[in-house]
């Protein structure tokens, strides 16, 4: 009983059957999606927020990715941040809609140094996603860098 009910609240990722592969990495040298209030600075972008939102930065179209994890990387610092700040990414699988992960786990908040964050996507079998989106959250006021963004691909067995 206590297996059954454990199996429910906490499924067991299935077990990657290769390393992880880079899709791709974004340089300062990318054209950014969203252009207000997001400069170049310190090898990556500063933001400024005033009222929190969901920034758009960059789109990635996906081609034959199934049984994986996709995960989104970056590091964050913040300065005078009173909310947070974390790694948001949309998964679009055709038919189906528009499916979110954000990386509530390691937000940045206050003033800190650079901290590597991801966030990963399980998709299983027969999800076949066509655009990531990639995304910046930000609650409150303040300022979030990011820089070093990139997006990986883990096989599932």
């Amino acid at each position: 009983m206590l297996a059954a009910l454990k199996s429910i609240l906490c499924p067991r990722r299935p077990a990657p059957s290769g390393p992880p592969e880079e899709l791709r990495q974004f340089t300062s040298g990318d054209r950014l999606l969203q252009q207000s209030g997001i400069s170049p600075a310190e090898d990556g972008w500063k933001i400024t927020v005033d009222n929190g939102a969901s920034l758009p930065l960059f789109e990635l179209p996906l081609e034959d990715i199934d049984s994986a994890v996709l995960t989104y990387h970056a590091e964050l610092k913040a300065e005078n941040l009173d909310g947070q700040a974390y790694l948001e990414m949309w998964c679009r699988l055709p038919g189906r809609g528009e499916f979110f992960s954000k990386g509530l786990n390691a937000p940045v908040t206050g003033t800190t140094d650079w901290i590597t964050c991801e966030t990963p996507f399980l998709l299983k079998e027969g999800q076949k996603p066509d655009l990531l989106k990639l995304n910046i959250a930000a609650t409150g006021k303040g300022t979030v860098f990011i820089r070093n963004i990139r997006v990986s691909k883990t096989p599932m067995a």
